[in-house]
């Protein structure tokens, strides 16, 4: 029987009558491949699904392939033709499948007969849903015309199917979650990697910062005192007063006083005063407590000042800490061990108490926000975020594991599961006890690689120097200012800073100014609110409006570099005025230095980050002038591709190696070269081992990673040849596409 293309279409009745008679969404797939089959003409039509969470493709239906490999097949996305049409979201048609590079041979499957092959992607919107695919005996089977109906068959196939969704949905017997909450237990949910590492525990639930509303608890003593509450408030202060101390020993430079909020509330008369009035008039303690705390979280959250909204999470912590204590349920030691922190959003104060307490990880709803992310990887905490519709499926009290790597929670976790990450923690926990990194990084031909270290916090001086870094490429200076209720003074500044610079012991260090606005910010700075604060005062432009806040301390970044080598980095510079004018600022600090007494780094360089398309455009004007440039591609990607990296629904467009970010990056690396200024690397796009090649290849040998990374970093630069580097540059360059340079990393053929 010979094709018929004209009559081949079938219509939106027709699928969903199929869908009628079906018992199951598998039953509907089976017929729907038959009749598919029928009106191509094919000897071969299958349907393949697709789990976001997992990115693989399982086999669903099939008519002509063996039926014993319907739900046990699965391929990676991006492998073979099947996973390819689904990652680049196109069709693919292959005369003779042996001819191409990317088949794949499965034993047992049954269609090593079938030469013709056309697949489609299945999609609603953006979403992949699965692919759609037919084969045939005959060469060069399916044409164009073959392909535009099996395209439009599989757009009807992808609304069918989220109807049949829905409708199943609808006709489960539990009008409850549970139902959706099984359905994230049986596998896993993918959200996006923030902080690497792996952790398992119970999750808990702390919605905006704490567990919800102040309530009773369901069950407790029966019979409570005055003087069980002075024995609850007297080891609630015992437990904070610790937990301060033990937060200033490990993190001096930004947990000093993280808890004095705490301790405060509980030194006011008026708030454990109020508590014991109505004990003595008869009220049990725990109602007593319950009911002072959320009269103290009524006023707080109906404040217009955001410091005092902020506190809401401090007070509803310690209403937590004090009803453990006063029922002697609870946690026994009053911390979160073994637990899984789920949170709607936390600040970076509330992190540091949290990691004080000892949580395992995060799990946090919404798009990824930088200083959260950049503080757990210092506290070396995994964590992963998650699109709302997914966090409210992730049970309370249930057991997890969660990679920070992958972005990936696992529910219920098998104990095939654990034993596998349980062998790459050793295996991490290893290399950090015996890190297998050289004091110098030479590539396959001999060049000189120069890896330095990203330091957030003081903590993370350890590990760099057990990692053999060059020195320190950036210090974000902006953390102790996040988690601090006040800018924390020169001298403060100072003691910080000189920490760096003594721990490098000669290595160059380079300060990055504070960068705060964006997706960075101080509660302290009163109450600004902008519509866009990622293009608003953040950066530069909050420290030349702020001058006496940026002289502060620029004095202390000058006074800390005394008798070492240090540079000065200025984050978000958008001209070359700018530049000029806070040079300006740090000669100024110099005169002030000098008539101080002060001794302080006279040869401090200066530089800038190079983070805005104005800033790539005036790569060689900034060459003249500044002593060295760091490509921050973080934000250079935000702003060159116009893509929120904190929002979740386009966070799928925020790609490194976009060819304008290629292009922008060779820019700034040859602008460096031509005026023998220093260029350095300092994004997320160093810690990748696809992309070190490129940059080596453009000139950029000097790296500025998390320590952690290094050994990977290394091991990458090692495996390089300088000549293929450059010509693997210069291909990926004439790239136009997003595809073409996809398609090179996995060293797949182009078309």
């Amino acid at each position: 029987m010979g094709k018929a293309n004209i009559n081949m279409t079938f219509d939106i009745e027709e699928l969903s009558s199929l869908f009628e008679k079906s018992n199951s969404l598998d039953d509907f797939l089976q017929a729907a491949v038959s009749v598919v089959a029928y009106h191509m003409r094919a000897a071969v039509c299958s349907i393949y699904s697709y789990d976001e969470a997992s990115r693989m493709l399982t086999l669903r239906a099939s008519q002509g392939l063996n039926r014993n490999a319907i739900g046990k097949l699965q391929l990676p996305l991006g492998q073979g033709l099947v996973g390819r049409t689904l990652k680049e979201l196109c069709s693919v048609c292959v005369g003779c499948v042996s001819d191409s590079s990317d088949s794949l041979s499965i034993e047992g499957l049954g269609e090593e007969r079938y030469k013709a092959f056309m697949a489609v992607p299945i999609r609603r919107q953006l979403t992949r849903v699965g692919v759609l695919v037919v084969q045939d005996v005959q060469p060069d089977y399916f044409d164009k015309t073959d392909e535009q109906v099996l395209e439009t068959i599989a757009v009807q196939l992808a609304a069918v199917i989220e109807n049949a969704d829905l409708l199943m949905g609808l006709h489960r017997k539990k009008d409850t979650l549970e139902p959706a909450r099984a359905k994230a237990a049986s596998g896993l949910v993918k959200g996006r990697p923030a902080s690497d590492g792996v952790a398992c525990g119970k999750a808990r639930l702390l919605v905006s910062g704490r567990a919800g509303r102040f309530r009773v608890p369901e069950t407790m003593p029966a019979t409570l005192t005055m003087e069980d509450f002075d024995r609850a408030l007297a080891e609630s202060e015992r437990q904070l007063q610790k937990m301060q101390f033990d937060a200033g020993e490990a993190l001096s430079d930004v947990a000093q006083l993280i808890f004095n909020a705490h301790l405060l509330i509980l030194a006011d008369e008026e708030f454990t005063g109020g508590i014991r009035r109505q004990i003595q008039q008869g009220t049990p303690p725990v109602d007593a407590l319950v009911a002072t705390v959320n009269q103290y979280v009524d006023i707080f959250s109906a404040s217009s000042n955001p410091r005092l909204k902020e506190k809401e999470h401090d007070l509803k912590d310690l209403g937590h800490r004090l009803l453990e204590n006063l029922v002697g349920g609870g946690r026994a030691h009053v911390d979160y061990s073994g637990q899984i922190i789920l949170a709607d959003t936390l600040l970076p104060s509330d992190v540091l108490k949290l990691a004080t307490e000892k949580a395992e990880g995060f799990i946090i709803q919404g798009g990824i926000t930088a200083h959260i992310a950049i503080i757990c990887r210092s506290l070396h905490k995994p964590m992963v975020m998650v699109d709302p519709e997914v966090f409210g499926l992730i049970p309370e009290n249930w057991e997890l594991l969660i990679d920070g790597t992958q972005g990936t929670v696992f529910i219920k976790p098998s104990s095939e599961v654990l034993a596998k990450y349980e062998e790459l923690r050793q295996a991490a926990s290893m290399q950090e006890t015996s890190p297998a990194v050289k004091a110098e990084t030479r590539t396959a031909d001999g060049t000189s690689i120069h890896l330095f270290a990203n330091i957030n916090l003081l903590s993370d001086l350890e590990l760099a120097n057990k990692f053999r870094v060059e020195g320190v490429g950036l210090y974000r200076s902006e953390f102790p200012f996040l988690i601090r209720d006040t800018f924390p003074m020169e001298e403060e500044q100072y003691q910080i800073y000189r920490r760096i610079v003594e721990a490098m012991d000669g290595r160059e260090v380079t300060f990055r100014t504070l960068d705060i606005g964006g997706d960075k910010l101080v509660a302290h700075l009163g109450e600004v609110e902008e519509d866009n604060p990622f293009l608003g005062l953040r950066g530069i432009r909050f420290l030349l409006q702020n001058k006496d806040i940026f002289s502060e301390q620029i004095c202390a970044m000058l006074r800390a570099g005394s008798g070492g080598n240090t540079r000065i980095m200025f984050p978000l510079i958008s001209s070359v005025d700018e530049f000029v004018e806070a040079r300006e600022l740090v000669q100024n600090c110099m005169k002030v230095l000098d008539g101080r007494g002060e001794v302080y780094n006279h040869e401090t360089k200066l530089g800038i980050m190079v983070e805005l398309p104005s800033a790539v455009a005036q790569a060689e004007d900034f060459a003249r002038v500044v002593d060295f440039m760091s490509i921050g591609t973080n934000d250079l990607i935000q702003y060159m591709l116009a893509v929120d990296r904190t929002n979740a629904m386009v966070s799928r467009l925020y790609l490194s190696y976009h060819p304008a970010i290629l292009r922008a990056i060779e820019l700034v690396a040859a602008a460096g070269r031509k005026h023998q200024t220093d260029v350095s690397i300092c994004g997320d796009i160093a810690r990748d081992p696809k992309m070190i090649p490129f940059l080596l290849g453009v000139g950029i040998t000097k790296l500025s990673i998390a320590p952690r990374r290094m050994p990977d970093i290394q091991q990458a630069a090692e495996a390089v040849n300088m000549d293929e580097a450059v010509c693997t540059a210069l291909q990926m360059l004439k790239f136009s596409r997003i595809s073409e340079v996809e398609a090179f990393l996995e060293g797949r053929s182009i078309r």
